[in-house]
């Protein structure tokens, strides 16, 4: 008995297609991505960055030396370094100038005297003496206020220098910081070119190894809609080849049939 069989196939055109695409997915498949092409990296520290760094920690406890020397301008003594060297010259003059000018008085007491007729007299005596005492009393006076003139000089100018190095201990580091800021922003700018290069390599690299891949896909989606849009557009019937159990079985009917035909039911009994 012939057994016929119906296939429902797409359009020819989109035999060779589809065979195509199943070769070419299948070998693509085949072997792993190599994603190392395309993996992350991370641009390094700039130059400028380094530096920035580096300044940076060179600069830690920079101001410890105006501190230590701002030390030696504070407590007994200091002023020592600051005081004039023309000093003793000024008071030596100055001292000289009144020594002469004390001179005279003395004088003018010895003129007085020889006017009034007591020259060589007591009066004259008794007045040499208080003059000569007050005298020595404004010179030490004197002596004193230059030397406290001065120390007051000398310690003013240690107290500024004292100042001027506190001052130069906290301006230090704040100008090194700018420095590491300027640095560090530059280093920056340049770290994140150097990291836009990177990421724009790795895009192009991913691009290319999954080029393939896309164009595989849009291939699969244009078959897709076109075999959704061709179905069961034609149709094939199989008649496979008899068994042997199945041409004997239709022998001995067609047989049997052309008995009845020719006997006649009561002639083919004896046969039955």
């Amino acid at each position: 008995m012939a057994v016929q069989q119906s296939q429902l196939l797409p359009a020819p055109f989109l035999t060779d297609v589809t065979k195509q695409y199943a070769k070419d997915i299948g070998a693509l498949t085949a072997a792993p991505l190599d994603t190392a092409k395309f993996a992350p990296q991370v641009a390094g520290q700039d130059p400028y960055q380094t530096q920035a760094y580096n300044l940076a920690g060179s600069g830690i406890g920079a101001y410890q030396p105006y501190i230590t020397q701002a030390a030696a301008y504070t407590g007994p003594g200091s002023q020592s370094a600051f005081m004039s060297p023309y000093q003793q010259d000024v008071i030596d003059t100055t001292m000289q100038q009144y020594d002469t000018q004390a001179a005279k008085g003395l004088t003018g007491i010895g003129q007085m005297a020889a006017k009034s007729g007591n020259l060589g007299g007591g009066r004259e005596g008794v007045m040499r003496s208080e003059y000569q005492t007050q005298s020595d009393l404004n010179r030490a006076m004197l002596m004193a206020q230059l030397q406290q003139q001065g120390f007051g000089q000398a310690q003013k100018a240690a107290q500024q220098a004292y100042m001027n190095q506190m001052q130069m201990g906290a301006a230090v580091p704040q100008l090194q910081r700018a420095d590491v800021a300027g640095l560090g922003s530059m280093g920056a700018t340049q770290q994140a070119q150097a990291q836009a290069q990177l990421d724009a390599q790795r895009e192009q690299a991913r691009l290319a190894a999954y080029e393939p891949y896309e164009r595989l896909g849009y291939l699969g989606s244009g078959l897709g809609s076109m075999l959704a849009g061709y179905p069961a557009q034609f149709q094939s019937s199989v008649t496979p080849n008899p068994t042997p159990l199945q041409t004997a079985l239709g022998i001995a009917s067609v047989g049997g049939g052309v008995l009845g035909n020719i006997l006649g039911d009561q002639g083919i009994a004896p046969y039955l």
